[in-house]
This record gives C-alpha cells, sequence and structure tokens, in this order.
C-alpha cells in the first residue's frame, strides 16, 4: 500500500512542470508577436505598394496564423506552440494523473478561444485607449456624445483592471510556486486545464500517429510532417525517464528512418 502511494507521489511530482519551465513558455509567445510586427513594419516602409497592407491588417493577419498555428498543435499534441516546445502538454482535470495525449473537444475549444482572443482583444483595445488618449491631449473639449464619454470611461478604467489581472496573475503564480493551485495562469483555470511534462506514452502515440498517417498527393505532407517534427522537438526520453534535451533536427531524422 505504501509503495502504491509512493508512486502515485513520485508520478504527480514528475508530471508537475516547475515554475520556470510555465514562465519561459509564455515568454516564448509574447516575444514572437513583437518580433514579426517588427519585421512587417520594415518590409512595410521599403516597399509600401507591396507589403503595406501586411502593417495595416497585422493584427487580424496575426490573429488568423495564431489560429491556425495552436489549432493544429491542440489537435496533435494536446498543448500550445510554446507549450510544446519545453515539452508540456494540457491536461484535463477531469483526466487524472494518467491521462495521456488528448484533450477532450470542450477543453480544447476553450483552450484555443483563450489562446488566440485574449491577446488580440488586448493588442486591439490598447492601440484603440492610445488613440483615445491621443485625441483628448490635443483636441478642444466639446459637448460629448454617449460614445465619447464610454471611451473616456473605458480609458480612466484600463489602468485599474490591467493591474488587478496582473495581480491575479502574480497571485496564481504564488500559489502555483507553493503547491496550492495546479495552474499558474488564470487562463488554464478558466480553460479548466493544467499542465504536464510529456511522459514516455506520449512520446509513443505521437510517433505513432506519424508512422499511421499516409502520404497524399499533393504537398500537405510536407507540412503535415514538419509540425509533426515539431510537435517533441525540445524532449526526449530515456529509459529511466528522464528528460533530455535534443533539436528538432535530430527528432526529424528519427522519425524519417520510418518511412
Amino acid at each position: 500500500m505504501a509503495e502504491a502511494g509512493a508512486h502515485l507521489t513520485s508520478t504527480a511530482v514528475n508530471e508537475q512542470p516547475s515554475i520556470f519551465e510555465v514562465l519561459a513558455q509564455e515568454s516564448l509567445m509574447e516575444a514572437v508577436r513583437p518580433a514579426l510586427r517588427h519585421a512587417v513594419k520594415v518590409l512595410a516602409e521599403s516597399n509600401p505598394s507591396c507589403f503595406g497592407f501586411l502593417w495595416k491588417r497585422f493584427d487580424e493577419l496575426y490573429m488568423l496564423l495564431d489560429v491556425l498555428l495552436q489549432n493544429h498543435f491542440l489537435s496533435n499534441c494536446s498543448a500550445s506552440f510554446s507549450e510544446n516546445f519545453y515539452g508540456l502538454k494540457r491536461v484535463s482535470d477531469r483526466q487524472g494523473l494518467t491521462a495521456h495525449l488528448g484533450l477532450c473537444r470542450s477543453s480544447r475549444l476553450r483552450s484555443l478561444l483563450l489562446l488566440f482572443l485574449v491577446p488580440y482583444l488586448r493588442a486591439k483595445l490598447e492601440v484603440t485607449l492610445a488613440q483615445q488618449r491621443e485625441e483628448e491631449d490635443f483636441s478642444i473639449r466639446l459637448a460629448q456624445t454617449r460614445n465619447q464619454r464610454f471611451f473616456r470611461a473605458a480609458v480612466a478604467a484600463y489602468p485599474y483592471v490591467s493591474s488587478a489581472w496582473q495581480a491575479w496573475n502574480f497571485c496564481q503564480q504564488l500559489l502555483f510556486v507553493f503547491g496550492v493551485s495546479r495552474t499558474h495562469s488564470p487562463l488554464l483555470w478558466l480553460a479548466n486545464v493544467r499542465l504536464a511534462r510529456l511522459n514516455t506514452q506520449d512520446l509513443r502515440d505521437m510517433e505513432q500517429n506519424i508512422s499511421n498517417t499516409q502520404k497524399p498527393a499533393d504537398g500537405r505532407y510536407v507540412i503535415h510532417f514538419g509540425f509533426s517534427g515539431l510537435c517533441v522537438a525540445g524532449v526526449d526520453f530515456s529509459h529511466s525517464e528522464q528528460y533530455k534535451l535534443i533539436t528538432i533536427y535530430e527528432y526529424n531524422d528519427k522519425v524519417s528512418e520510418q518511412f
């Protein structure tokens, strides 16, 4: 009985990621958007006639790419792009500690919605509020309509709302560090999922899915193969179930031997 309890405790500790892992994967996605925005801005300034529309519709185009990317990784790897890059997966609380790869439909949809919609709305809101502040600073105060009063109230309330959200996020991270909470982010709590490390069974499931994939006539096979190779890139498992970092190219070489 004691051995069984010790085994369950060891499994829970091994599956639980550290705070450094979860913060690192969040930093990865936070760095992608500004880098891509700067690249698009440089292209638009160098050739406005060809790339100007990319800069004007950057938020919408980025959201579309984000939806496609996150949906692929949630469907095939049960994690977002950045979570899978660091060898993590999303697990529904209903599945327990022994859950392998795979999210239920409701958890996957909630995760996808929160992954792409919250950053998009935040970016659009910050741009709109910045423009509203500039208009208030350089315009003459006249009789205001209902919409203008609403925007003024939103501008005044946004710093408090943003501070409250950051405080909630910080408290959630503290609870995660001390083991009180199983999620480090309010978004994961709203999606009713938690993060766990990939295990050997998950790796076998991924390789089995890749080996069962038939090569179609068009070029979609190349895209799927590239994404699948990226899904488990970054982690490898020895016989003692300890993690070892590997490169994407090393994993792709392993997978290519099966074809």
